[in-house]
């Protein structure tokens, strides 16, 4: 994989990450005149996966998004402010085909134990989850909504 790759994955997947979430916490701060609130970072089953032959470097960042997430969460808690990630697994989205893999979730989803790919939608309502007064008490959680994903056969599937 290029220089040029790594940059723009790193780039997006973890500076963007830290970024973004700089800029929620200044606006959040109890004492710089913010309520505290709540950040949910988007990070993936691959960053536990590894992705070999695959996407080994997006892995990678979304393992370093997880890392942040841990210690942002310990770093902001007395501010009132609760940060926590979603990793999503396998899921019906666009993303497979602009990937260049278009026929990923239907070779996948049947494989995965609920014998099927998650939805956007799912995925959605673990965040909302998550932004809610229900989830008050949670925070630096890596919350998964991968239908179970089966290690070492999702891996063994995917197309080098």
């Amino acid at each position: 994989m290029s220089f040029s790759r790594l940059q723009h994955v790193i780039g997006v997947n973890v500076i963007g990450t830290m970024l973004s979430a700089r800029e929620a916490v200044l606006r959040m701060l109890t004492k710089r005149g913010g309520a505290g609130g709540v950040i949910v970072n988007i990070s993936s089953v691959a960053s536990r996966l590894g992705s070999a032959n695959t996407y080994v470097d997006y892995s990678a960042s979304k393992g370093a998004v997880n890392t942040f997430t841990i210690g942002l969460a310990q770093q902001v808690a007395a501010e009132g402010i609760r940060v926590n990630a979603v990793l999503p697994g396998i899921i019906d989205t666009e993303i497979h085909t602009s990937g260049g893999v278009a026929d990923r979730i239907s070779k996948l989803g049947p494989t995965l134990p609920m014998g099927r790919a998650g939805t956007a939608q799912e995925v959605a309502n673990a965040i909302m989850w998550l932004l809610s007064e229900q989830a008050s008490y949670v925070s630096g959680a890596l919350l998964e909504v991968s239908g179970l994903v089966k290690i070492k056969h999702c891996l063994s599937t995917i197309p080098h």
